[in-house]
């Protein structure tokens, strides 16, 4: 078994047309003598014999070195971004590397707690929090809530006031209004955001004095993101100087700097990694005044699991329309990877039966949802070769495929194998049609109070 990058190595072709680049895959991807792929010692294609198709399939050890480099550069401290990927397993590995738990929602606070994470160990997000959402936090013990609004302050005041307690420890979220050149749809920390409260205009100032007021609060540190995706190092670090200066006016010690570094998703992307962003960071909070004493914090999340993850499909129908594409539809789509939908996100695909071979079909990798917006790959290249029945991978989906998925068209949602050492272990099993029917009902509802 060799490396996929020694399977490339020496007759990879120029351009897009070449085998899929081994940068593109999980740290452990191995070419066969088959020459198909394995990653983490498991053969693909037998695999997806095993599973079915389609599947979310996970590099436990790509999982686990992302994790443990994110602990090791962020010397203020990294906390897991779970919406990237969420689940059980994911939220275990994060935690035994080293990092704590960015949870955005009663259920990925539940996920959390069920994984043992420790509840000191966690920041509760959302720029809606509900009081059920809070009152559990409050109850455990939740390490950091960041406070998006001042409605936020009321319920936790009320909270307080029904069952007591000390007052919880809160990061403000402020919108630095830094434009991290992203797509429309992920950028967070522009002056107009429904994140957050805006440095400029004195709104964030407000803000702090309505904390300092509360009995049921404790301002203790500043909290910003300023969007998904970024690949430029320069809004990053611009973001840390003016929070960095703004922490230092109000005398606070602790400053997280959130998520966004982006990932390679094509063979030609070029990102920064996990310790030039570090950097960035340190470099924009000693610009705005922060001794070197304290550093920021982080919140990686894309960066660590995207890669780690690859999806699985068979190819059901090729259909080559004289004079236009050859559209290649497979067995999954837009419920299972929402992203080229929504944000108009680029990928590549390959055949895992013969990862190292040329790809110079140009395809439309479709899905089969009813909809003419169910596009996976827009601008495939694939081998001459491709026929139905064919595995088709999709690399680099680690992140906000599982986490996104839907059951558009009624379609249960695939399953999610971690693979390392030569074994597959089912985290998540495939829903089925009679998990969707069990929601179906025909209760009453009651209406009306009392009297």
């Amino acid at each position: 078994m060799r490396t996929a990058r020694e399977a490339g190595s020496g007759r990879a072709m120029r351009g897009a047309t070449g085998p899929i680049a081994p940068a593109l895959l999980p740290d452990t991807a191995a070419a066969l003598g088959s020459g198909g792929l394995a990653v983490g010692g498991v053969d693909l294609l037998e695999l997806a014999r095993a599973i079915g198709t389609p599947c979310y399939v996970y590099d436990t050890g790509t999982l686990e070195a992302r994790a443990r480099e994110a602990a090791r550069v962020f010397v203020g401290g990294a906390a897991y971004a779970s919406k990237a990927f969420s689940c059980v397993a994911m939220a275990r590995i994060a935690a035994a590397c080293g990092l704590h738990l960015d949870v955005a929602s009663l259920g990925e606070l539940r996920i959390g707690l069920a994984a043992a994470v420790p509840p000191g160990a966690i920041v509760l997000h959302g720029n809606n929090k509900s009081v059920a959402e809070l009152e559990l936090a409050q109850a455990r013990g939740v390490g950091r809530i960041v406070v998006d609004s001042l409605d936020e302050v009321d319920r936790l005041e009320a909270l307080q006031a029904r069952a007591g307690g000390p007052p919880v420890p809160v990061w403000l979220r402020v919108t630095p209004d830094v434009d991290p050149h992203t797509h429309a749809a992920i950028t967070t920390g522009r002056f107009d955001s429904k994140f957050g409260v805006p440095i400029v205009g004195g709104a964030a100032a407000a803000a702090r004095e309505r904390l300092q007021r509360s009995p049921a609060v404790r301002l203790v540190g500043l909290h910003a993101h300023i969007g998904s995706q970024v690949v430029e190092l320069q809004p990053f670090q611009e973001s840390a100087r003016r929070l960095a200066a703004l922490a230092v006016s109000w005398q606070l010690e602790e400053l997280c700097l959130g998520g966004g570094l982006g990932a390679a998703y094509r063979g030609d992307d070029r990102v920064p990694s996990l310790g030039d962003w570090a950097e960035a960071l340190e470099r924009g909070c000693r610009a705005g005044g922060l001794p070197p004493s304290l550093h920021p914090s982080a919140e990686p999340g894309r960066s660590l699991v995207a890669r780690a993850g690859i999806t699985l499909y068979t190819v059901g129908t090729v259909k080559r329309l004289p004079g236009g594409r050859t559209y290649v539809a497979v067995d999954g789509g837009m419920g299972d990877n929402p992203r080229p939908a929504l944000y108009g996100s680029r990928y590549e695909a390959f055949l895992p039966r013969a990862v190292a071979a040329p790809r110079p079909l140009p395809a439309a990798v479709v899905g089969q949802h009813c909809e003419s917006g169910d596009v996976l790959v827009a601008d495939a290249q694939l081998p001459a070769d491709l026929a139905v029945g064919d595995i088709l991978a999709v690399p680099v989906t680690g992140a906000y495929g599982h986490a996104m998925a839907s059951n558009y068209n009624r379609i249960p949602r695939p399953p999610v194998v971690f693979v390392a050492d030569g074994r597959a272990r089912l985290v998540i099993r495939r829903e089925t049609v009679e998990d969707l029917l069990r929601l179906e009902t025909d209760g009453p509802v009651p209406l009306g109070g009392p009297g």
